[in-house]
């Protein structure tokens, strides 16, 4: 092996060695504990969805910007989100918000279908190039409102919702199967309570697991964009 692949490999061994200490130090110690989530977390590469700046912090304990004003989440709370899904591994998932595609990927390591709503198109297009070269074929992106979940491809067994809103959106209720789970930042601008939701014959059930903070959900049923820019 000549000199510039012994560095190569050095340089992937170094992002190896960083990710599973992550799944450790971060995920493992807090409370992670679905064999399959962890696996996935093992398995998906942060580094290859941040940029070439960010990546010696792809792995650290924060979320990192992506552009556009958002952010690829602290690597905890979407192994959180993920586990409280409770995937088994024959669920059609709708996520709102693809963002850099990491939490897509992690979806689409463990359900059967993901179909991810991203309201910024530059960011689903990087998404879907990214997703398509890394292999992924169970994943369909589509750029628009988010608060209106895709009507056309519902109804969903778990949807995944990562952007703060200020209630659950009734037409994410209403395309979420029977028996089916959502989970959903709730709150205001600066603060929200994550929400388990479940979907039964009788109404929903929902529990908080977390205190957090994201990325505001803008649309029609979310946060007004001309309130969020002032």
């Amino acid at each position: 092996m000549g000199f510039c692949g012994r560095i190569k490999r050095e340089k992937e061994l170094d992002y190896k060695k960083l990710q599973e200490r992550m799944v450790k130090d971060q995920l493992i110690r807090r409370g992670i504990r679905d064999k399959k989530v962890l696996a996935a977390f093992y398995k998906v590469r942060r580094e290859k969805f941040v940029s070439s700046e960010l990546r010696r912090q792809a792995y650290e304990d924060f979320p990192l910007p992506i552009g556009e004003g958002q952010t690829i989440s602290q690597p905890y709370m979407v192994a959180l989100m993920t586990q409280s899904l409770e995937l088994k591994g024959h669920e059609k998932v709708l996520e709102i918000g693809t963002g850099s595609g990491y939490q897509t990927a992690i979806l689409a390591e463990l359900s059967q279908e993901v179909y991810s709503v991203e309201r910024i198109k530059s960011l689903a297009q990087k998404a879907q190039r990214l997703l398509k070269r890394l292999g992924y074929n169970n994943i369909k992106i589509f750029s628009g409102d988010g608060t209106l979940g895709w009507k056309e491809c519902s109804p969903y067994d778990r949807i995944l919702v990562t952007a703060g809103a200020r209630e659950v959106p009734l037409s994410l209720i209403e395309q979420l199967k029977e028996k089916g789970i959502m989970v959903i930042p709730i709150g205001n601008l600066y603060s929200q309570d994550l929400k388990v939701i479940k979907k039964k014959k009788d109404g929903i059930r929902s529990v908080t697991v977390e205190k957090c903070v994201f990325v505001p959900l803008i649309g029609k049923y979310g946060w007004e964009e001309s309130t969020i820019n002032g």
